[in-house]
């Protein structure tokens, strides 16, 4: 059966004992470790009552390592040199400051938003292989929290006190209709003139969902939808076909805008989405993401 391992014997106090018996000397130790003369003098002698047998001659002001010192040491090397690559293989399984980040994003930040992050993350740290996983927020917030996801690029979720978000832009919805539709010439929408027309929408867990649903809300009328999609480009086309009108926010007007006009909504209908840069404050240290949290903050202003 193994010996118990007494407490007073840390990893720490074994990076001390190697520090001085590779130095010699108590002073270069503890400039070494930045640390006090006094520290390493008193780990070194913890580590005496924690192995139970001498480690150290005194001869003056001098310590001598005996044998039991260096056979302790050699062990030291290869306990520190295995925990620190345990430590290193455990970061890499979490995610954290691994050769790739794995960023979670709405479809609709494909178009603009992610292609400018991931190229400022290949300027700032090009060995990192950039991974892209697509969902819903509702999806991506279960995958951030899983660790499926190092950071997910969608609308601040709410009432996740074990989240950051790092705001990037703000989006308007519009109301989106066919080219040439009887909405064509409108300076504004009002919805409440609506409620007998036809809705395509995202499926729930969509930030943009929720939007839609907020604006029929005051509005005053449940919305006749004929289909749900699971992503925004869909979503257009069906509008294109002339299935039905929509809610999209402002950063896809640009995908299709010959077939897809996007009109601004009556000012008391007017939701605005923030998109965010969303991690757990778990990993607020990881190097990676602190690198792609700088690369936002950077390109803020060409990301909406």
């Amino acid at each position: 059966m193994p010996i118990r391992i007494d407490e007073e014997i840390t990893f720490r106090k074994l990076e001390i004992l190697l520090a001085f018996m590779e130095t010699g000397n108590l002073t270069r130790a503890a400039e070494r470790l930045d640390v006090s003369t006094v520290s390493v003098h008193r780990a070194l002698h913890s580590l005496e009552a924690g192995a139970r047998c001498a480690l150290f001659r005194h001869e003056g002001r001098n310590l001598h390592p005996t044998e039991a010192a260096h056979a302790l040491a050699e062990v030291a090397r290869t306990v520190l040199r295995t925990m620190s690559e345990g430590i290193r293989t455990t970061r890499e399984v979490a995610g954290y400051s691994a050769d790739r980040i794995r960023i979670g994003s709405l479809y609709s930040l494909t178009n603009r938003t992610v292609p400018a992050l991931v190229m400022g993350m290949k300027l700032r740290k090009p060995d990192i292989q950039a991974e892209l996983i697509l969902g819903s927020n509702a999806d991506l917030l279960k995958k951030l929290r899983d660790g499926a996801v190092d950071a997910a690029l969608m609308g601040v979720p709410e009432g996740a006190a074990d989240v950051e978000s790092e705001a990037l832009f703000q989006d308007d919805i519009y109301f989106a209709a066919p080219v040439g539709s009887r909405y064509s010439e409108m300076a504004q929408v009002d919805l409440a003139s609506c409620a007998d027309e036809r809705f395509v929408t995202l499926s729930e867990g969509f930030v943009t969902y929720s939007g839609f649903l907020d604006s029929f809300r005051v509005a005053g009328f449940t919305p006749n939808v004929v289909m749900k999609t699971g992503d925004i480009f869909s979503l257009m086309n069906l509008v294109s076909g002339g299935v039905g009108c929509t809610l999209l926010p402002g950063r896809v007007r640009t995908v299709m805008p010959d077939k897809v006009q996007f009109i601004p909504l009556q000012p008391k209908y007017l939701m605005r989405q923030t998109i965010a840069l969303n991690f757990l404050r778990t990993r607020e240290r990881d190097p990676n993401l602190l690198a792609l949290l700088t690369v936002c903050r950077t390109a803020r202003g060409e990301l909406g």
